[in-house]
Parts: C-alpha cells; sequence; structure tokens
C-alpha cells in the first residue's frame, strides 16, 4: 500500500501589492503531496503566478509560510526550477550553454555540466542542435531547451507557468504529450509539478488535480481530482464531462455568486439627500463587439447556449471568453445559471435593435451602474463638464486592482462613447460631456 507523503503545505498566505488595502492573494491554504501534478486555474488577474511565485520564495509573503519538503521557505527555493512563457534564452549562448547556466552556476564540475547537459537535450529531443543558437530556433525548440534548462539542476518542484501559451497549436500539443510521457514514466528526478494555466482543457489533460482561485482578492475556491488514465482522450465523454464541470465551477465563482451582490451595487439608485457613497463596481475586460457578436450566438441558438460549448465554437480561451460573459450579465443581457448562458429579453432586444436603438439601450445599461453614475456626477458638477482621466484613476485606485486600472480605464471610456454617455479628447486625456448630455 503506497503512503501519500505531504511534499509542499501552504499556510495562511496573503499578499499585498502597490499599498492597496484588498490583498492579491488572501488566506490561502493548500496541501501538495509528493507526486502530484497540480494546475491552478482561475481567472485573469486572479493571481495564479503570485502564488506560484510564493511557493518558490521569488516573493515573500505579507502573511502566512510556506513549508517545502519540511522546511520553511525563507527566499529563493534552491530545488525549486520555472519554465516562463517567455523563452528567456540568452541569444548570445548556443543551445548546449543555455542548458548548462544553473550547472554552472552551482559549481558542478565541467566535464559532468556538459554531460548532464548533452542528456537532457537528448532527452527533450534536440540532439544535433547543442551548437545552435536561439535565434535558429523555432519557438517550440526554445521552449525545449528552457524545459531542459531548467530540469539541469535536479529540482524536487518543476513549475510551469503557462510554457505553453506563446506556441502554435501543434507545437504545444506535442510538448504537453511528451512532458506528461516524461513524468508519467519517472525519466525525471522531481517529486511534484505545478503548472499555471488559463486552458482548461490543458489543465484536465495533464494534472492529477486543479486548483482553482477566485480573484479579488484570490481564495481558493474548489480543488478537483482528476482521476482519468494517461494518455487522455479529449473526445471521451469521461474528459469532457470533468472540462464541462470545471467551466461550471469557474462561472460559479466568478459570475454567478457575486450576482446579487453586483446587483445591488449597481442597480440601487441612492437617494438625493443624505446618501452614502456608492462603491464604483470593477468593470470587466469584456469589449462592446465581442459581447455583442456573443449575443447574436446565443440568440441564433434559441436563447441558450452552454459555456463549454461557447468557448469551442468561438475558440477563446476561458480567460478571453468570461470577461465578455461577465459583461453582458452586468448589463442584464444575459444570464448564467449552472454552466449555461441564457439571453434575456433585454438581451434580445439590443440583438434586434438598429444601431441607435442599441445604444440608447447600452446607454440605459450603463446608467444603473455605480461606476458610471459615479463618473456622470462628477462631469456634470464641472463647471466645464471636463475632468482629467486621471483623476478617476486616483478615485478607482482604492477600489480596483492597481495593476489593472489602465485596462479597467480604457474599458469604462470605450463602454461609455459607445453609448454617447460621455466623450474621450486622447490629446489632453480628458473625458467631458457634450453640451446635450449635460444634465
Amino acid at each position: 500500500m503506497n503512503t501519500v507523503k505531504e511534499f509542499i503545505k501552504v499556510k495562511g498566505i496573503t499578499k499585498y501589492f502597490g499599498g492597496s488595502d484588498k490583498p492579491t492573494l488572501e488566506d490561502i491554504n493548500l496541501t501538495i503531496n509528493e507526486g502530484e501534478y497540480i494546475a491552478i486555474l482561475g481567472p485573469s488577474g486572479s493571481g495564479k503566478s503570485t502564488l506560484l511565485r510564493t511557493i518558490t520564495g521569488l516573493i515573500k509573503p505579507d502573511g502566512g509560510e510556506v513549508i517545502f519538503d519540511g522546511q520553511k521557505v525563507n527566499g529563493v527555493n534552491p530545488y525549486a526550477s520555472i519554465v516562463f512563457q517567455t523563452f528567456a534564452l540568452y541569444p548570445w549562448l548556443n543551445v548546449r550553454e543555455n542548458v548548462e547556466l544553473g550547472l554552472k552556476a552551482k559549481g558542478f564540475p565541467k566535464d559532468y555540466t556538459r554531460r548532464k547537459a548533452e542528456e537532457l537535450i537528448s532527452l527533450i529531443g534536440l540532439d544535433g542542435f547543442e551548437e545552435a543558437y536561439p535565434k535558429e530556433l523555432s519557438g517550440g525548440m526554445r521552449q525545449r531547451v528552457g524545459f531542459a534548462r531548467a530540469l539541469a539542476v535536479e529540482p524536487k518542484l518543476l513549475c510551469l507557468d503557462e510554457p505553453f501559451s506563446a506556441l502554435d497549436f501543434l507545437t504545444a500539443e506535442n510538448l504537453r504529450t511528451e512532458l506528461v510521457e516524461l513524468w508519467q514514466e519517472k525519466r525525471m528526478p522531481i517529486k511534484s509539478i505545478i503548472m499555471i494555466t488559463h486552458g482548461i482543457e490543458e489543465a484536465v489533460l495533464m494534472a492529477d488535480k486543479i486548483v482553482m482561485l477566485s480573484r479579488n482578492p484570490a481564495h481558493i475556491v474548489a480543488e478537483i481530482k482528476i482521476d482519468l488514465q494517461h494518455p487522455r482522450n479529449r473526445k471521451s465523454p469521461e474528459f469532457e464531462k470533468i472540462v464541462d464541470n470545471v467551466y461550471k465551477l469557474l462561472i460559479k465563482g466568478k459570475i454567478e455568486e457575486s450576482e446579487d451582490d453586483k446587483l445591488s451595487k449597481s442597480i440601487n439608485h441612492s437617494s438625493e439627500k443624505g446618501e452614502e457613497v456608492e462603491k464604483p463596481v470593477q468593470i470587466p475586460n469584456a469589449h462592446v463587439g465581442v459581447m455583442s457578436g456573443l449575443l447574436e450566438l446565443i440568440d441564433d441558438n434559441g436563447g441558450k447556449m452552454d459555456i463549454y460549448q461557447l468557448g469551442g465554437d468561438l475558440m477563446m480561451e476561458i480567460d478571453d471568453l468570461l470577461p465578455n460573459i461577465e459583461g453582458i450579465s452586468m448589463l442584464n443581457f444575459a444570464q448564467v445559471r449552472e454552466g449555461d448562458i441564457f439571453i434575456t429579453d433585454l438581451g434580445k432586444e439590443f440583438v434586434e435593435a438598429d444601431i441607435d436603438e442599441s445604444k440608447e439601450l447600452f446607454k440605459n445599461q450603463l446608467e444603473s451602474i455605480s461606476t458610471f453614475r459615479l463618473i456622470m456626477k462628477v462631469l456634470n458638477n464641472k463647471k466645464n463638464h471636463t475632468m482629467k482621466e486621471e483623476f478617476f484613476k486616483e478615485l478607482f485606485k482604492k477600489h480596483f486592482p492597481q495593476h489593472e486600472l489602465e485596462e479597467i480605464m480604457d474599458i469604462i471610456i470605450a463602454w461609455g462613447r459607445y453609448a454617447e454617455l460621455f466623450n474621450y479628447d486622447y490629446d489632453s486625456e480628458e473625458l467631458y460631456l457634450e453640451n446635450e448630455e449635460v444634465i
């Protein structure tokens, strides 16, 4: 009988950035056992990479601790290696020299370093390219060098930060298959793998367990064990059922559980006198054209679609799909229940309207969202009905993640301009009202 050995213990990890009073990670607790391949999933900006870097000691937490193989992590963990999505190779070094880097840094003898590098180059399928430079290699070959370099120092923990996202589909698929085979055949001297990914299918294809994060701040909302034999068949009913369930959990954590809270913040109009200042709600990174296209597709399919099917039809990763689903939900053009998305009567009206009517509907919905009401209140209270974008950034930085502030402000401006709620001058970087918009 095999006994499960605890390898990594994440205990109450909390992390703040940029002086924000809202943490990126909050009270994260996670146990990783020896021999486990873990995939960490979550919406864009949920702190997946921050958690990975905290586990490896590259980032110091503000609260909590990480226990690695029985020892508390203090500083960079020498027994962990990371493969990043960018290839991060030194262009002036050839393949063998890039792989040898970590070994040389640890002071291994020259003969051992060369022999070990050549073994790994052979293991990852780059025989004959030892003397080639990065510029002479394809993206897939360069990422293979990244894997070899990470494995050269014989880490106990291999960390993968979206290592396949910059590759074309076929190259990525080949590398995934080869990595899983190496792991399953125990041809790598590592005890566990942690992979950050935004691809649900990729996580189900490769991992033993999926750890799912929420965002703002990040909490672990689910741990999903995957009991499928390798190699896994994407088309099997068992595989598709797990992927569909993961979609449902991610959507539920991202949209459904917070829907009532968002509606109460965004639709509850305050009284004229003695009102409390409304908190602005974060606007998702959703684009008007994409949201319109999603609504048309849902409407064409009888007003309801499975979100897993929707993502597959559009070939959109969950990080691209979710914000747009959140956007049409926030605007009350669609509703999400149990992994399915339904168009509302208002959404159907938006789809069938002409351009002027659709803009008017969009504008009406924006006026029910606290973030846009706050902007309009500021602009209407200015004599010239104009305000610098920087003012609103300062206003919102207490409420929104600081590293996403630029992106959020761009979306706010795009939504407001489309609805003709306000205008924007790109030269002066100011939001302003036309005369007819002044209330």
